[in-house]
């Protein structure tokens, strides 16, 4: 981007037996337009004795995106979901007032050698939708909205831009884009961009403004309608942003609201067991995963 503002570098974070490298939040940025939270899970080349387990654990105030490059996670939830995430499908879990889910390797994969590599985002909910009924939709990767232009690869993977919707039912201004090139490509997209916006570089390197920035990088734009870049060969990208909300957001493990005392809430309801507040898992009832120390907000 022309008018690079702020460049995050991914660290290393943990998600229970999962090494993930981790984008937002950062202490200088919390939040880009409503996207509050993303991880980059691997590669992880995982033997037969190695899995995902994540077991059940809880969110309130957002929506969960999960997107993966290669290999398989089969999602669980609370409302009764149990659906296997493969590369290209767009996994979308908004929370709202409540949900549980777990997220670990299938049972064919188990006893076999594996691969592991996506990107799991948070968004953050309106503050009117923060206590809505928790949903849960899948979209296989034939449903994405993608198309060839500037002789580079796009797909709209959440949100509406370039003059198309995703069907995935976001539930405030946004845009999710994947961006891919095999040949050095000049990309001007900043007409298409509103709000806040970030270019994250999954593989390869982009140039602006006579800067090369790799992998593994994020770079948040001053002004999202300048957006301009070139993509060196090899190159796959995505950039992401939208309205950001006027109310700011709090973070607490895996609670995300405008209120502190919801989370507050949340966070007894999750220690006590209130399986009203936070059912359990159909087919995951064994385990949870304990709420952790408390920490200042």
């Amino acid at each position: 981007m022309s008018n690079t503002e702020l460049i995050i570098k991914e660290r290393a974070a943990d998600i229970g037996n999962f090494m993930v490298g981790r984008l937002l939040p950062f202490r200088q940025k919390r939040a880009v337009g409503p996207f509050t939270f993303i991880d980059h899970m691997g590669p992880a080349r995982m033997s037969k004795d190695e899995n995902l387990d994540v077991p059940p654990h809880p969110h309130i105030g957002l929506s969960t995106l999960t997107y993966l490059f290669e290999g398989s996670i089969v999602h669980k939830d609370s409302l009764g979901s149990e659906v296997e995430i493969k590369p290209g499908s767009v996994n979308w879990m908004t929370a709202g007032k409540g949900v549980v889910h777990s997220e670990r390797t299938p049972g064919y994969l188990r006893d076999s050698d594996k691969t592991l590599h996506g990107l799991q985002i948070w968004v953050a909910l309106p503050k009117n939708l923060e206590q809505m009924q928790p949903t849960f939709a899948h979209f296989e990767e034939k449903d994405i909205p993608h198309w060839s232009e500037q002789g580079a690869q796009f797909k709209l993977i959440a949100g509406k831009a370039f003059g198309k919707v995703s069907p995935v039912p976001v539930h405030s201004e946004l845009y999710f884009i994947e961006i891919k090139s095999k040949e050095k490509q000049q990309i001007n997209i900043g007409k298409e961009l509103y709000g806040e916006s970030a270019l994250y570089i999954l593989e390869g390197s982009v140039t602006a403004d006579g800067h090369h920035y790799g992998t593994k990088q994020i770079l948040v734009a001053k002004e999202s309608t300048l957006c301009s870049f070139d993509m060196e060969p090899n190159t796959t990208l995505y950039v992401f942003g939208g309205i950001p909300f006027e109310e700011e957001r709090f973070l607490y493990w895996n609670f995300v609201n405008s209120d502190k005392e919801v989370i507050e809430k949340a966070k007894k309801d999750w220690k006590d067991q209130n399986l009203k507040a936070f059912p359990k898992v159909p087919g995951d009832e064994e385990e949870y995963v304990p709420l952790p120390k408390p920490r200042k907000l």
